[in-house]
């Protein structure tokens, strides 16, 4: 890549900078020790961190090298919120959750070849530092009126619940990493979303201070939608990347329903697609909408990035046997059971309930006489398959993998039949 800045800037990748002509040359001098920080403040990283995870992945593949930071130390403390003291959590806690991450992140970096991706951690150091060293070797580096202009900072000082010197110190530790990995691995860039821009800045400074060097802070903007709205709610909440806290599936239908004022954008953002492809995908956008094969190729794209070829492989094939014509028992358990849980449901007992029971049960129908005249009529299906015998009751032989029944009334509405013994 003869210029990874113009690549990062077409792709919306940049938000702010410090001097972008001397962070290109050095970018196109030579190799670029690089780093991105992630506090593990919960279980998971999600579509937020997944745009500083692709970022790193595109500055290796220029051929830098890149520092994933997990922060043992900083996690323990939290970054300032706009509102709300963070609850501290337990050690073991938070320990747990710095094993999550980095196994997360690893999916995501090459750790061979020459610039092979290097996993650190903020405890490493900071653990070492006495409140003497804190105050001496770091804490007469910072002006208090710098720190008290901080976006998060002001604003919780202006509230009524104020703001700890837990919160408000998270400042000069992330400062610290930055320097930290200066010295120890000549790292000359730090990373991470446009909300960080006052911490990573305070990283810059302390080193310019300390070392007398010049080094690059970089942002990434924070995604909204066309609208201006914030990018990123499910039914369920956060976008997590991992699949404990949101299915594979619950994820593809995310990137799947995208609007399409931003399809092409996130596709810029989210994914490594060629710009020929990306810009086909723009045509088809503005020319067949109906076919949504942007959001398709978004959705196939970010969900096998986090989740793998397997896992899209199923995925697709739940996607294909719901809505289309493929082989629902050849779909596995979990997939299903998320692929229909948000299906309108009803419950049978197995031995005497019918097609018409089950209609009724789940809700596709108001009665018994309707229900017979939708499946004799031959608009009721078991399982995809349209139902023949009307009066032909259910069976432990028409479970799913997940032990439930799947009916359909016409094309479109589908509903989950949970079987009681």
């Amino acid at each position: 890549m003869s210029d990874i800045i113009e690549e990062l800037q077409w792709r919306g990748l940049i938000r702010q900078h410090t001097d972008l002509t001397k962070l290109r040359e050095a970018l196109s001098n030579g190799p670029v020790t690089f780093y991105c920080g992630y506090d593990p403040t919960a279980p998971s990283l999600h579509h937020g961190h997944l745009v500083q995870l692709i970022l790193m992945r595109h500055l290796q593949n220029a051929g830098h090298r890149p520092l994933a930071l997990v922060g043992g130390a900083t996690g323990l403390i939290g970054d300032p919120r706009m509102s709300g003291e963070r609850t501290l959590q337990p050690r073991e806690v938070v320990e747990g959750w710095v094993e999550k991450l980095r196994a997360q992140i690893s999916r995501f970096l090459s750790f061979e070849g020459e610039n092979a991706a290097v996993m650190v951690n903020n405890l490493d150091w900071t653990s070492e530092l006495s409140a003497i060293d804190l105050l001496r070797d770091l804490g007469k580096y910072f002006r208090m009126g710098t720190m008290l202009k901080k976006e998060a900072v002001s604003r919780r000082l202006a509230s009524e619940e104020g703001i700890s010197y837990t919160e408000f110190s998270y400042q000069i530790l992330q400062a610290n990493d930055f320097l930290q990995l200066y010295r120890r691995y000549g790292c000359t860039l730090e990373t991470g979303g446009d909300d960080q821009w006052g911490n990573l800045i305070g990283g810059l400074d302390l080193i310019h201070r300390t070392e007398g060097a010049d080094v690059h802070v970089m942002t990434t903007p924070l995604i909204t939608k066309a609208d201006g709205t914030k990018f990123g709610k499910s039914e369920g909440g956060a976008i997590w990347l991992s699949e404990d806290l949101l299915s594979p599936y619950a994820f593809y239908q995310f990137w799947l329903n995208v609007d399409d004022a931003d399809v092409v954008r996130f596709l810029k953002v989210f994914t490594f697609l060629e710009r020929a492809e990306i810009e086909r995908l723009e045509k088809a956008v503005a020319e067949e909408p109906f076919r949504r094969e942007a959001q398709k190729a978004l959705a196939a794209s970010v969900t096998e990035l986090v989740h793998g070829g397997e896992k899209l492989a199923q995925v697709l094939a739940a996607t294909e046997a719901l809505w289309g014509s493929g082989d629902l028992r050849a779909v596995d358990a979990a997939t299903l059971a998320s692929a229909t849980d948000h299906l309108p449901s009803g419950e049978i007992t197995l031995g005497e309930a019918t097609i018409v029971d089950a209609l009724v049960a789940a809700g596709l129908e108001k009665g018994r006489g309707a229900a017979r005249r939708t499946a004799e009529s031959g608009g009721a299906y078991l399982n995809n398959v349209k139902v023949e015998d009307v009066d032909a009751p259910l069976t432990a032989a028409d479970r799913l993998a997940d032990g439930t029944i799947l009916i359909r009334k016409g094309r479109r509405n589908l509903a989950v039949i949970r079987v009681v013994d």
